[in-house]
């Protein structure tokens, strides 16, 4: 089920999600001190272009802060604030509540990248 969620996900938004953190990754790295921002950028477009099996784990602390602070003032809002309006959209419909789950996921990941970790969830 995962698989062709994923499919399905990438076809209805989640591929430009993706391009827009590898966008976002692309212009921290410009300069030499936003290279860990634009590292942790191209990290985490993988759960953006296939989310479904895949949940974050935080593990802050006060570097992680500091660092999601920056991120929030400098481009992280633009990308929440673009995932939380599709998963509204998509979840006007029943068939698209699972597709707007999703998108809810990823915005708050884009309030908080830093401390973030993505990992496969286990099935019984």
């Amino acid at each position: 089920m995962r698989i062709i969620g994923n499919i399905i996900w990438i076809v209805f938004g989640g591929l430009l999600s993706y391009l827009a953190w590898v966008l976002a990754g692309i212009l921290w790295c410009v300069t030499i001190i936003g290279i860990p921002v634009g590292l942790q950028c191209f990290k985490l477009a993988s759960i953006s272009l296939n989310p479904f099996g895949k949940e974050i784990v935080y593990e802050g602390e006060a570097v992680s802060f500091l660092l999601n602070v920056v991120w929030f003032l400098a481009s992280g809002w633009v990308l929440a604030l673009a995932n939380y309006l599709l998963g509204i959209l998509f979840c006007i419909t029943i068939i698209g509540i699972p597709f707007g789950k999703q998108y809810f996921k990823i915005a708050g990941l884009s309030l908080r990248p830093f401390g973030a970790s993505v990992v496969r969830e286990h099935y019984l």
